[in-house]
């Protein structure tokens, strides 16, 4: 019997151009200026305390629905870095305990590799359900994180999130100050706000 070869032709083309709508990428770059913050905040035995960071750098790819909208289908990967020594909280012998502490001389970084993650649609933007790896002085940890993603109308993509955590988990020993007086606790909670814009040429 013989098949029609034009049908056969022009079913493979659709579904090789749809396919590759479907699963394209699009590359972008965190953007410091608009807004990226990254913060550790903590306890004491005098008062709580917390440290910013705003210059942190990094990569995403996103995938697009292939009909147009510019929703979000899936993110593909994602990865920071942020210098230990960008952490700052305004009071400078807390900062260099808390740097020493985090031995910023041997493990200048904070980083974090995305593994896995889902992501839905909720009605102020997306949701997503990420699996990751997080290193905090040379400490690898695989952490879950559900973080909120809103496209902007100027085509920025932001994230925020939160992470519960403990120093003793990283091999970071609580710092304390002013000659013991004060002590940190081992509890920390890592929060961000990331923005992304697309990678020139993507």
């Amino acid at each position: 019997m013989n098949v029609p070869t034009a049908p056969l032709c022009l079913l493979f083309l659709y579904l090789l151009l749809t396919g590759s709508q479907v699963h394209a990428q699009t590359r972008y770059l965190i953007d410091s200026s608009q807004g990226t913050e990254l913060q550790l905040r903590g306890t004491s035995t005098l008062h709580d305390w917390q440290m910013v960071a705003t210059t942190v750098t990094g990569a995403v790819e996103f995938a697009f629905t292939p009909d147009g909208t510019g929703d979000l289908s899936a993110l593909e990967s994602m990865a920071f870095s942020l210098k230990v020594q960008d952490l700052c909280s305004g009071n400078r012998g807390l900062d260099k305990n808390a740097h020493r502490a985090l031995n910023a001389e041997a493990h200048s970084s904070i980083t974090y590799v995305l593994a896995s993650s889902t992501l839905s649609r909720v009605q102020d933007g997306y949701r997503l359900q990420t699996r990751g790896r997080l290193t905090i002085a040379g400490t690898a940890r695989d952490i879950k994180m559900e973080v909120r993603l809103v496209v902007g109308d100027n085509g920025t993509i932001t994230s925020r999130g939160t992470h519960e955590l403990k120093m003793t988990d990283y091999g970071v020993t609580p710092p304390s100050f002013m000659l013991g007086a004060m002590k940190t606790g081992d509890d920390m909670t890592l929060e961000f706000t990331v923005v992304f814009k697309k990678s020139p040429g993507a």
